[in-house]
């Protein structure tokens, strides 16, 4: 069994590393929230003093950070964890961010004769308590291989999906797809209302023919046809909008640098951004559904 850093216990962090700890695993952690501390102390996590002194102890770090700026301060700053670490440790970013920072930060650690993955996740709140989670990875081989037999006690599916930076790539296109499939969704259902067509029948027609998507199949907009979907739940996330709005961005970030021309991801950029201005940044993003009927209720 491994000793294993996790900075970033949140909503998402703490339950992947209470798998570990389930597991059999040491996992020390740091937070700078104290609700997120006091969860992971009951779950078994030792809570240490700073980001670098989890460096200095552990065989494998992972960290899961809410943006670029976090994750390059925490691996480079002064204090980062790259300044403390001994050469040869495996470390896996499983925050979304910008593909750029994810680069450098990678080039850093190579650098500093460090492992380094980025292995953004896909799953929820519901996959990471589970560990049912997807991992989308990039990086060199002999660090996906040191951290694959951890990433499987945190997911189910893990994805090598090439060099440095091809994990944000992949969720970043990932979520764009999933971001315009949803509206798409949305808007159907949307207008089935307006014809007077019954949404369980709309659902049975398009769950089963040339119209089924995860948005509709597994995660339907509208209460009843999907039991689990936040739908039943009053659009409780899930996965917030304002999470949702921030892959979309990152997309049309990438897109900008590289010149690809993605018009129905602007598009729901676009219709998210209003959405979560709207005061919506917490209700799940299948929620926009309202948005598109002309229907703001909290």
């Amino acid at each position: 069994m491994a000793t294993i850093g996790f900075i970033g216990l949140g909503n998402m962090g703490g339950p992947m590393a209470a798998n570990l700890v389930k597991a059999g695993h040491t996992v020390k952690g740091f937070d700078l929230a104290e609700d997120a501390l006091a969860t992971a102390r009951a779950n078994g996590i030792e809570i240490v003093a700073t980001a670098k002194d989890i460096a200095a102890e552990a065989e494998l770090v992972v960290t899961m950070l809410p943006a670029g700026k976090h994750v390059l301060s925490v691996y480079t700053g002064p204090d980062g964890l790259l300044s403390a670490a001994a050469p040869g440790t495996v470390f896996i970013d499983s925050s979304t961010i910008d593909v750029a920072s994810a680069r450098a930060v990678h080039q850093a650690a190579s650098d500093a004769d460090m492992l380094m993955l980025d292995a953004p996740v896909s799953g929820g709140v519901g996959g990471a308590s589970a560990g049912t989670l997807t991992f989308m990875a990039g990086g060199p081989s002999e660090a996906f291989d040191r951290a694959r037999p951890i990433l499987e006690i945190m997911g189910q599916k893990i994805v090598h999906c090439g060099d440095a930076g091809a994990g944000q790539a992949a969720k970043i296109c990932n979520n764009m797809i999933l971001g315009i499939s949803m509206i798409a969704a949305c808007e159907g259902f949307a207008l089935a209302e307006k014809l007077g067509l019954d949404k369980q029948a709309l659902f049975d027609v398009a769950s089963t023919s040339s119209g089924q998507c995860w948005s509709i199949n597994t995660y339907c907009p509208v209460p009843g046809p999907v039991p689990a979907s936040p739908a039943n739940r009053d659009y409780e996330p899930g996965f917030a909008t304002a999470l949702m709005l921030k892959d979309l961005k990152l997309a049309q970030d990438a897109a900008q640098d590289v010149g690809a021309a993605t018009p129905m991801g602007a598009q729901a950029a676009q219709l998210y951004s209003l959405f979560d201005a709207a005061g919506h940044g917490g209700t799940d993003f299948s929620g926009i559904i309202r948005f598109l009927r002309g229907d703001l209720v909290d």
